[in-house]
């Protein structure tokens, strides 16, 4: 194992603690490869981890600690920043209540604190309901507006990420009919930067290639099924080129990601949610990651949700939160040999 100062520590937040959470914490830690790259810490709930340890891996030690500082990282040992201590009332699993969606909020936002106090280097987010996060009276879309808000970052932007296969969404959490009057030329320019920064500063990419796709089929064949390319894609496009950054489309989305695929490109910018997300799922259903950019700290994340049909069950994978572990720890090295 690596000594302890060449292991970063990173906040895991549990999530949700009546979905798929604490399960794939317990999972994920059982694995001695994860101490050999960091130094992990769940803050969560007591009751809820203890009681997936007890389901899944009963020979590992819950330690409850104070402060990340005083964790024991070695393999076997789970280390816990206990923030709540639910009852029953609240730990059914698949019924997510006022109390327990107020404790998932705050795993998150102590998360946050630490890693702006410099306490943890980075935070891997356990999968969270919106709406009990909405019932717990946050109103928020999801993890990245909350994240954003609470750093202060005036950009960010969600990458989903397996292997080297890379996407960036232009929209999000939004009906599909709003999409075209999202996108922006400034924005698309805006989310251009921010990603090949990113790349640069994240992912060791010294001058990455980043593929736009179109809107419309065929990218609006000139104007016949869509405008969007035209008027407002294009210059996007244009305007980062004449930045010197290496940006190229907008391209069909039926030939883009299979290009992407090949290694023509280190990111792909895409203009809505499902767009982005069918092919790399199609992909990297069990090891996609969940990525913020433009944060002052480093957020990586599971790419799914709190699964409550599998709550309880021991059947939830664990993939996900391992490459996301492992993905925080190399752009923690990668940030420190910047000098950050």
């Amino acid at each position: 194992m690596k000594e302890t100062q060449t292991r970063p520590i990173l906040a895991l937040t549990m999530g949700d603690p009546v979905g798929v959470g604490p399960e794939i914490m317990v999972m994920a830690l059982a694995a001695p490869q994860i101490y050999q790259v960091c130094r992990p810490i769940i803050i969560g709930d007591l009751p809820a981890l203890a009681r997936a340890r007890d389901r899944l891996a009963p020979d590992q030690k819950i330690q409850v600690v104070e402060s990340p500082g005083a964790g024991r990282y070695e393999p076997g040992i789970i280390n816990l920043l206990a923030l709540s201590h639910l009852g029953p009332e609240d730990l059914e699993y698949g019924r997510p209540t006022s109390a327990s969606g107020a404790a998932m909020v705050s795993y998150i936002l102590t998360a946050i604190d630490l890693c702006l106090k410099e306490e943890a280097v980075g935070m891997v987010t356990g999968p969270i309901s919106k709406v009990s996060m909405n019932l717990s009276g946050y109103n928020y879309p999801g993890h990245t507006e909350l994240l954003a808000e609470k750093t202060g970052a005036p950009e960010h932007a969600m990458m989903l990420a397996g292997g080297e296969f890379r996407v960036v969404l232009a929209t999000i959490h939004c009906a599909l009919a709003t999409v075209p009057g999202l996108i922006t030329t400034d924005g698309l320019l805006r989310l251009c930067r921010l990603t090949s920064r990113a790349l640069q500063r994240d992912f060791g990419l010294a001058s990455p290639r980043l593929g736009v796709a179109a809107l419309n089929p065929h990218a609006g064949e000139a104007g016949m099924f869509g405008k969007e390319e035209e008027e407002i894609i294009i210059p996007g496009v244009r305007r980062a080129q004449a930045e010197g950054l290496r940006v190229a489309g907008p391209f069909p989305a039926d030939t883009l990601f299979w290009r992407h695929s090949q290694g023509e490109f280190a990111a792909i910018i895409c203009m809505y949610h499902d767009q982005g997300l069918i092919p790399l799922k199609l992909l990297h259903f069990m090891d996609a990651v969940n990525v913020t950019l433009g944060l002052p700290i480093i957020r990586t994340s599971v790419d799914h949700g709190t699964a409550y049909d599998l709550a309880g069950k021991g059947e939830a994978h664990p993939g996900s939160l391992k490459a996301a572990i492992r993905m925080a720890a190399e752009m923690a090295g990668r940030r420190l040999e910047g000098g950050e």
